[in-house]
């Protein structure tokens, strides 16, 4: 683990809005700063109601972010960026909403490609529109980050791309915008967020400054999330969600995801299973897994989603799968599609996410993760 005297470069969105009904604020820091044509990049159910944002000027909806995009659907977001000559570029709804708009945001007029800027730093210029980020789930914390994930169709694989250029000027977290999300959805965008400040916690770049967000988002999320999946509407609870998600985006700029979001990629990218669903389905494996190494950090993970285990791995397993398991989430790759014959393919994929499994607390080797995968399926 990096020591309390290691550098590290942490950066927020300029304006941080939080509260529920402070959804309408965007237009006013819009209105302000003369913003006079606004793209805004959604799905289908959050583009009806855009209106909540009270936005100035010309404004043009694209509705059509599908659940992990690939690079033909950022060519869309493109194409409309384009045509509406935004000067300000909205990102509405989960993590896939909020990730186009941040690669329209610095693509959108460049002489850059996506294929230019895929991987750290590789954005030539400041971005031509401003930027603004509204999350309507709490998982990704995407409104946080400089990071923008799309999949390459041909390959499978994540694209990966990560710029302080995409760093939005303002994110607006109004926890009302989420009382419409299932339970399901609720359910596993929550492990999500719990999986970001977890795996940022345990990993071998972690960090006192950002141990700080990650450790209380995991509280966040064992005091409040069985309450939002049991009552979307209870009002507490889905503001402890969307602050767990805000910490889990600070976690991620600095120091990263490790192993578990590398083995949950390819049950996206492949199976087209729901990211948040993927992590959680992954991430009780994963821990216990790392247990060994991080014997400590893990105790107190336990006991920040407030439960009982002991420090061995299989005590670990079985607590957080519980947990999971508990919230109502499918935990068996077999029922959600995935071929047993693909394991191994997945494998295959999950170990060349270097950038990830890198930061891993302990090494995951490829028989390591294919015997996740097993136990798992």
């Amino acid at each position: 683990m990096t020591s309390l005297s290691a550098p590290i470069t942490i950066v927020r969105p300029e304006i941080i809005e939080f509260g529920v009904g402070v959804a309408g604020r965007l237009g006013k820091w819009a209105a302000g700063q003369g913003f006079a044509r606004v793209l805004v990049v959604s799905d289908a159910f959050n583009a009806s109601r855009v209106g909540i944002l009270e936005l100035p000027g010309e404004v043009t909806v694209f509705s059509q972010v599908k659940p992990e995009p690939d690079t033909d659907n950022l060519d869309l977001v493109l194409e409309a960026a384009d045509a509406a000559q935004a000067d300000l570029i909205v990102g509405f709804g989960g993590g896939s909403a909020m990730d186009l708009a941040k690669l329209a945001s610095v693509l959108s007029g460049s002489a850059q490609t996506l294929r230019d800027v895929v991987g750290a730093g590789k954005v030539a210029h400041r971005r031509r529109a401003g930027l603004a980020q509204v999350p309507t789930t709490s998982g990704t914390g995407s409104e946080a980050g400089i990071r923008a994930l799309v999949t390459d169709p041909l390959t499978q694989a994540k694209l990966a791309v990560e710029s302080i250029h995409m760093l939005a000027d303002i994110a607006v977290i109004d926890p009302g915008l989420t009382f419409t999300v299932p339970a399901a959805t609720t359910a596993a965008t929550g492990v999500d967020a719990m999986a970001h400040c977890v795996e940022a916690f345990t990993n071998r770049k972690a960090h006192p400054m950002i141990d700080l967000y990650a450790i209380e988002g995991v509280r966040l999320v064992g005091r409040y999330l069985a309450r939002a999946v049991a009552d979307g509407a209870d009002a507490e609870a889905r503001a402890g969600l969307s602050l767990a998600s805000l910490y889990g985006g600070f976690c991620l700029g600095p120091v990263n995801t490790a192993g578990g979001h590398a083995l949950a990629y390819p049950l996206g990218t492949r199976w087209h299973v729901a990211h948040g669903a993927a992590n959680a389905l992954i991430f009780p494996h994963v821990l216990a897994f790392n247990t060994p190494a991080v014997t400590q950090k893990t105790t107190q993970v336990i006991e920040a989603l407030n439960l009982k285990a002991g420090a061995d791995q299989a005590s670990v397993f079985d607590a957080t799968f519980g947990f999971c398991a508990g919230l109502g989430i499918e935990m068996r790759l077999s029922a959600l599609g995935v071929p047993e014959t693909d394991l191994g393919v997945m494998a295959d994929d999950a170990f060349a996410i270097r950038r990830l499994l890198d930061n891993n607390p302990r090494d995951l080797g490829r028989g390591d993760i294919l015997s996740i995968y097993q136990a798992a399926y």
